[in-house]
């Protein structure tokens, strides 16, 4: 059984990071995909939280999400 995979990055909003100091992850946009990817036969395989530099003195949080299906 072969298995193939998608990687998907979910990243906080650049405005909201730069002017209130940080921002949340879209959960929505969030569960958007999930529901998609679901929908056509893909589970949730792997999921991680990375911080990423913004500009020279802002960081801001994405999700890294792995989703994996069988073939």
């Amino acid at each position: 059984m072969r298995k193939e995979f998608k990687i998907e990055v979910v990243t906080e909003g650049a405005l909201g990071t730069i002017f209130l100091g940080a921002s949340s992850l879209p959960i929505k946009k969030m569960e958007a995909l999930m529901n998609r990817y679901g929908q056509q036969g893909w589970d949730v395989s792997f999921q991680l939280i990375e911080h990423r530099r913004l500009l020279l003195f802002w960081n801001r949080e994405s999700a890294v999400i792995t989703f994996s299906r069988n073939i």
